[in-house]
């Protein structure tokens, strides 16, 4: 099994079957494709992928892309893994809250990921904060409902999109009490940047 990321310190999107990958504790090979290189960059994704974007998944001669489709693929690949939990509304509420996969354009463009950048504060645009303050009520939701540690009580894919979404609040210093939180969020949030998986990405981000 093969997934190719782009570069690590920026590409959120290939973090998150990373994660997965490293949580079902299966080997993989890891092959890395530098970004922002421009054609070069568009070139040597291409050998990998049909849409010209990574991750790319490769396993028993299938190309998967996408992330969300990567995830899914290996939930039902690795069962013992157990990627999703077994109640069918905790799974379908996890796929509901995963949908930082194709929401919140404003924080996205605002506060891009970059793992190489110290902490800041920045002031986010009304857009931005209207998507903060919609994660925060999202998270604080499940959190409640399933208890914890993770948003449906164990590790889940669901925690695996929302990584990268916690080291943009730790990049760009954004205080989550401003936006609803409890308290309870921003916990969460330390805990997901704590995780063995997220600190081995951050340590081949910060090597890149």
């Amino acid at each position: 099994m093969e997934l190719v990321v782009g570069t690590k310190k920026w590409s959120s999107w290939s973090m998150r079957p990373w994660l997965v990958l490293r949580r079902a504790g299966i080997d993989f090979q890891d092959t890395l494709v530098p970004l922002r290189e421009f054609d070069a960059s568009e070139a040597e994704i291409g050998k990998h992928s049909p849409s010209n974007r990574v991750p790319v998944l490769k396993d028993r001669g299938v190309t998967i892309w996408d992330s969300l489709a990567i995830c899914e693929y290996l939930a039902e690949t690795l069962p013992q893994a157990k990627l999703w939990p077994e109640d069918q509304i905790a799974r379908a509420l996890g796929r509901s809250a995963a949908e930082m996969h194709s929401g919140f354009a404003a924080l996205r463009d605002e506060c891009p990921m970059a793992l190489d950048v110290a902490p800041m504060v920045k002031a986010l645009s009304a857009d931005a904060a209207k998507d903060v303050r919609r994660i925060v009520a999202s998270l604080a939701d499940l959190l409640t409902c399933f208890g914890g540690p993770f948003l449906l009580g164990e590790w889940s894919i669901t925690d695996a999109f929302y990584t990268p979404v916690a080291s943009r609040f730790r990049t760009y210093g954004i205080d989550l009490a401003a936006h609803g939180d409890n308290g309870a969020v921003a916990a969460y949030c330390r805990r997901l940047l704590e995780t063995p998986e997220f600190l081995a990405w951050e340590s081949d981000a910060l090597a890149e």
